[in-house]
């Protein structure tokens, strides 16, 4: 009797040591999903995600907007890591250390859950450039260094950081022209006075349809389904460029790896719904999903690339 007492209750220590506990009853009161302000992209990302969990399992899940993006960073940096509080947000919070002094880091703050969406930005020039693909472009660019120039919402962003390295994988010199809004630069491609700017797919289509602009490329690493036919900028001169928004979730540091998996799990099989991908879809977007491992190696890849763009390009967030 006593050698039985002793196997059961080294079979207890052994599963409460493993972390399984904690994911049995989980969750058993609303999950909080905190993102940046209402209308952006974190609270559509958000809003569909959480309804797309919350339909399949019924889990109770509550947005919560806090106005500027390091509000939210912050509340759940702080929060217990006990899986009932994540964060939805954007490539700007994996680059935000890299520009400027922050309070907190991506990789030891937090813990990956899923990589929720990425959005690829589109190579565009106005049609009077003359050239039909990127090696054409880089060609012109060689030709006349220093006399092209592309558009950008500047201040670090995705639309920049594309930007420049494209000059850095293609050697070539082009002139970045910032500016407060994306719209504004779209605006100078279209009428001409800026040659070429990496945009977003959701306000590009409908002129480049309308031939007021020309698609070159897509900044994928593979074709996206947003643009069928058009070719990667990889695939076409670039080996290995890639550069896309995206917004993933995030839960506290040392949230146990049980519930981890559990919320992923539940998160990609949102993500998997037909409905929910075309949601997305229809606004530019594609899901992607993928295991807590593979967001984390996403996280370290894209914090590395975008750290050497920063500094060879010298870029500085005032």
């Amino acid at each position: 009797m006593y050698r039985f007492i002793l196997a059961m209750f080294s079979i207890v220590i052994v599963v409460l040591g493993s972390g399984t506990v904690p994911a049995q009853d989980y969750p058993n009161k609303p999950i909080r999903i905190v993102t940046a302000a209402a209308g952006g992209g974190g609270d559509f990302t958000t809003r569909i995600v959480a309804k797309g969990v919350s339909d399949g399992v019924g889990w109770p899940i509550v947005v919560e907007n806090r106005a500027g993006g390091l509000l939210a960073i912050e509340t759940v940096a702080k929060a217990p890591p006990d899986g009932y509080i994540l964060l939805v947000d954007s490539l700007g919070f994996l680059i935000g250390p890299l520009l400027q002094k922050t309070f907190y880091d991506p990789v030891t703050d937090f813990t990956p859950v899923a990589l929720a969406t990425s959005s690829p930005n589109i190579l565009v020039v106005h049609p009077s450039l003359g050239v039909k693909s990127v090696k054409e472009l880089i060609a012109l660019a060689k030709a006349r260094p220093g006399q092209l120039n592309y558009g950008s919402t500047g201040g670090g962003g995705i639309s920049q950081l594309t930007g420049e390295l494209f000059k850095s994988m293609a050697g070539v010199n082009i002139v970045h022209v910032p500016y407060k809004a994306a719209a504004q630069a779209l605006t100078d491609v279209i009428s001409g006075q800026v040659q070429l700017m990496f945009a977003a797919t959701g306000p590009a289509v409908a002129h480049i349809e309308s031939g007021r602009l020309r698609a070159l490329a897509v900044t994928s690493g593979r074709p996206s389904a947003l643009l069928p036919g058009l070719p990667t900028v990889a695939a076409s001169g670039l080996p290995g460029y890639e550069a896309a928004s995206m917004f993933g979730i995030f839960a506290p540091a040392k949230t146990p790896e049980p519930i981890v998996r559990r919320l992923n799990q539940e998160i990609v099989r949102a993500l998997n719904r037909p409905d929910v991908k075309d949601r997305f879809l229809s606004a530019g977007i594609e899901t992607v999903g993928g295991s807590p491992e593979e967001f984390a190696g996403k996280i370290k890849s894209e914090i590395a690339k975008w750290d050497k763009v920063i500094k060879e390009a010298s870029i500085k967030v005032d």
